[in-house]
């Protein structure tokens, strides 16, 4: 069980006054992908244990890819394929038991490998707000809850949990209670970011759903070595992915990789949830040179001549 001396959770991580010397970061999620990438560059050994083949298994694959070749290049270790099955402290740290049997040993362990919503014992059930067996409270697509005029937001609903998701969630709530015409909450319109460096940001389709036929699409992936302002500011990781739909050609998702990739990603949101065309991506005015430069060079190279 985290201590929050030398074993943490990722809140009492932020309790820590100096940089640990060697942080051993259990989960290769989104929570410890982006603890680990931070932690390296406050000058921390770090260590990732992971038990998929890869980082991040819930993201684009190739973006996992990029960040993998930047932790190697900046340092950080990554002991995939393996569990942690036992956390102790030490003399003077932690020692972190693998289920191959290794043993590594550092001076803190954060444990991000999620949590649970903490909502027993606040009367859900007497108001007759039902809970899912995880604990979640069970909302529709207008945050209302199964109790008459008692609604619901943020984490706790099992929805994604991402602060901009609780927002939507809850001003979807207020215009719904008071009368106010409201489009119900569409998680594949939700853009996310993984807060590593280089980001990650997804909107829409997936690769994954394109690879099993959930999506039939036509796939652009742009590398940011093309880009000049890339070039001028020394960017060497990144690109942007831009899913077209089959036949339509409407831009049904999209991946941007980059620095500051979560300010990249709007423009695509915008036409992901508009049904933006794109041709119309394409040809609208980017500045030179940008970044953005890039998203209008994916969609133009997704044009099915007529």
């Amino acid at each position: 069980m985290p201590d929050g001396e030398r074993i943490l959770n990722w809140t009492q991580a932020y309790s820590l006054t100096e940089p640990p010397e060697h942080m051993i970061v259990v989960g290769s999620g989104v929570t410890g992908a982006e603890f680990a990438s931070a932690y390296c560059r406050l000058g921390t050994e770090v260590t990732l244990v992971s038990s998929r083949d890869r980082v991040l298994p819930g993201e684009d694959p190739d973006a996992a890819r990029v960040l993998e070749n930047s932790f190697a290049r900046v340092g950080v270790n990554v002991a995939s394929r393996t569990r942690a099955e036992k956390v102790e402290r030490t003399a003077d740290g932690v020692a972190v038991t693998l289920s191959d049997g290794r043993v590594l040993e550092g001076s803190h362990c954060l444990m991000a490998v999620g949590g649970v919503p903490n909502t027993e014992g606040i009367g859900l059930q007497e108001c007759g707000v039902q809970t899912a067996d995880s604990g979640h409270i069970m909302v529709d697509t207008v945050s209302r809850t199964t109790a008459t005029n008692i609604y619901a937001a943020g984490d706790c609903t099992g929805q994604m949990p991402l602060a901009s998701v609780a927002a939507m969630q809850g001003r979807v709530a207020v215009s719904h209670m008071q009368g106010d015409a409201v489009k119900p909450l569409k998680l594949h319109h939700v853009a996310s970011n993984v807060f590593t460096s280089p980001e990650i940001a997804t909107v829409g389709v997936s690769q994954a759903q394109v690879d099993s036929g959930a999506y039939q699409a036509d796939v652009v992936k742009l590398d940011l070595a093309t880009n000049p302002r890339a070039k001028m500011t020394n960017i060497q990781d990144g690109f942007v992915k831009i899913f077209a739909r089959k036949g339509s050609g409407t831009t049904i998702g999209a991946v941007v990789v980059a620095p500051r990739a979560s300010e990249l990603i709007f423009p695509l949101a915008l036409a992901v949830t508009q049904k933006i065309h794109v041709d119309d991506v394409a040809s609208t005015f980017t500045v030179y040179p940008s970044l953005t430069g890039s998203l209008s060079e994916a969609a133009r190279r997704l044009h099915v001549h007529q």
